[in-house]
């Protein structure tokens, strides 16, 4: 059994019959009153997010979760395909389970976290930066760079990256997922 004293960052654990992953946690201490546990949650097979307090040494059910290497296959009218890189099985995982759909690419690696209890898919997360080409942009104004506008521009997957005026189509640039956001430009190898 585990108790509040094992809570981190990123365990996932089973709530009311749901499974939530913890974001934040801290403790609360008083002179007067037991120790408190807080948890920020954010829900894994829904999209809830809650707060929850518990007493100091009070039990928790955390999931055994196993992380696993995939490549991301395509998509089609049942949802995102992926393969196992180690047994060659497919799965099928729906949209809101990836973290970032619109940076998905045929070939890229991504990391599916499995319930050990159920075998099933809980979440698809990205690499935390990835390279992508950008298809289309409007060209920059040449010495308009003292400030830092963007201008958007579509990469590869379709999605629209804000992007610094010197970046132009044809650029590779390296994106993060998490936020969205552009971080540098690469040069190609």
């Amino acid at each position: 059994m585990a108790t509040t004293a094992d809570i981190s960052r990123g365990l996932i654990v089973k709530l009311d019959g749901s499974l939530y992953k913890v974001v934040e946690y801290g403790e609360n201490k008083t002179a007067r009153a037991a120790a408190k546990v807080w948890a920020k949650l954010t829900g894994v097979d829904n999209n809830r997010s809650i707060e929850k307090t518990w007493n100091s040494g009070e039990t928790i059910y955390p999931v055994r979760v196993e992380r696993k290497a995939y490549q991301f296959l395509y998509k089609d009218d049942s949802g995102y395909n992926f393969m196992d890189n180690e047994t060659f099985e497919q799965i099928i995982v729906q949209e809101a389970l990836i973290d970032a759909p619109g940076f998905l690419k045929d070939g890229q690696e991504v990391s599916v976290l499995m319930n050990t209890e159920t075998d099933l898919p809980m979440s698809v997360e990205l690499p935390d930066k990835i390279v992508l080409l950008v298809t289309y942009s409007e060209p920059g104004m040449r010495g308009d760079t003292a400030t830092r506008t963007l201008k958007p521009a579509t990469v590869e997957t379709g999605a629209t990256v804000n992007v610094p005026l010197f970046v132009n189509e044809g650029e590779l640039i390296r994106v993060n997922t998490k936020t969205g956001e552009y971080v540098e430009r690469v040069k190609e190898a």
